[in-house]
């Protein structure tokens, strides 16, 4: 029994997360979404969501530019990192393990597909 659910077609939902696992991971939850491989294709976004891996540095200095609904993800003993990315203006931040475990519903929270 699976417990995928097809996003709206008119979402759109970008992310910024290099390791292969988590895309896939992303993709079941996320069928539309869109990967981009460098921080710098974050600026300018027009999306509904964007989801990024906060372990990767570079992503804490431009979420303060990115100006959709962010969630965020990182190690759950990542502490200053978790509180950085919050004080940026990340909508959400959740540990790793938190983040994928309630992904459905938070991507439905968030874009209200339910």
């Amino acid at each position: 029994m699976s417990r995928k659910k097809e996003t709206s077609n008119s979402a759109s939902v970008v992310g910024f997360v290099p390791d292969l696992m988590d895309q896939s991971k992303l993709r079941l939850e996320i069928p539309e979404i869109c990967f981009i491989k460098e921080v710098s294709e974050l600026f300018d976004l027009d999306v509904d969501l964007v989801v990024v891996d906060l372990s990767k540095p570079e992503v804490l200095d431009v979420l303060t530019e990115i100006k959709s609904t962010t969630l965020g993800f990182a190690s759950h003993i990542d502490k200053e990192t978790i509180t950085a990315a919050e004080k940026a203006g990340c909508t959400k931040v959740l540990p790793r393990s938190k983040f994928f475990r309630d992904l459905h519903s938070l991507v439905n929270g968030v874009l209200k597909l339910d």
